[in-house]
């Protein structure tokens, strides 16, 4: 038994829900070429074209560098697509090759199988957001200047709350996605839009006054408003409204995952 494995059965924790984490954590920690390397390579691609070679033509936008600019929805972009990636991909494959239903008979709970697969999917977003952040700072801190954490205590609060509801929407992708096809159009058609318009590669102030308040529709424009606010400490919208907007959602959302796989919705025939 591992240090871990004996530090969870001393807290107390169910034995079913350790291992359905443990099971999930393990599955791309072990595929790190999968989890890892592609958002590494990305954002040196993000931040060398639109930081580097951009940023200096761009100026400052709301008083920091435009390379700081985008840090922060360089983070969010990664950390949000894969907590649903990981969420989406591990429900469908479950019940493609039906080895979700010896998770569906055991003594869980459904909602302790709904957190399981929560808590390992929002992990990932965390691990690969903060991966974005170190790559970040080791750019920008060798061209530029140091990045600061002018918010910390947000930061962390929006990064669990962004990965937590963005797991939970992969949830429901994954039950009901068809094939993999279909997991493949929810992240470009759906996801991908979404982080595009949210404000991260420009301001909201550069909008016109129609644009910006539909802009206040997309959910995005909230997360990365938190998380700049947690490492520039300035923002466009009140964290505060944004952070609760987002836990709204997030509770919503999870209420829901918890409600379809209760009813079996795409897990049984």
């Amino acid at each position: 038994m591992s240090v871990v494995d004996r530090m969870a059965a001393s807290a107390g924790v169910p034995t079913g829900f350790y291992t359905l984490v443990k099971r999930e954590i393990l599955r791309y920690v072990r595929r790190p070429r999968n989890t890892f390397v592609p958002p590494f390579i990305t954002n040196v691609l993000y931040f060398s074209v639109f930081g580097v070679v951009l940023g200096d033509r761009v100026g400052e936008i709301i008083g920091v560098p435009y390379i700081l600019f985008i840090l922060p929805g360089l983070v969010v972009l990664g950390a949000v697509s894969n907590a649903f990636e990981n969420a989406s991909f591990s429900i469908f494959h479950g019940r493609w090759n039906e080895y979700i239903d010896e998770t569906l008979t055991s003594p869980l709970s459904y909602a302790g199988m709904v957190w399981a697969y929560l808590l390992s999917s929002a992990l990932r977003g965390v691990l690969v957001g903060t991966l974005i952040s170190v790559l970040g700072v080791v750019i920008i801190g060798g061209l530029y200047q140091s990045v600061p954490v002018a918010q910390p205590l947000f930061l962390v609060a929006f990064m669990l709350v962004i990965t937590l509801l963005f797991a939970s929407l992969g949830i429901v992708g994954g039950l009901v996605a068809e094939d993999f096809d279909d997991l493949t159009m929810m992240n470009q058609f759906l996801l991908r839009p979404l982080v595009f318009f949210g404000a991260v590669f420009y301001s909201l102030g550069d909008l016109p006054p129609l644009l910006r308040d539909i802009s206040l529709l997309n959910p995005m424009v909230y997360m990365v408003n938190g998380v700049r606010y947690g490492f520039l400490g300035v923002a466009e919208v009140d964290p505060l409204t944004s952070l609760a907007v987002l836990s709204g959602g997030a509770a919503v959302v999870v209420g829901l995952d918890i409600a379809l796989f209760k009813r079996g919705y795409g897990l049984t025939d």
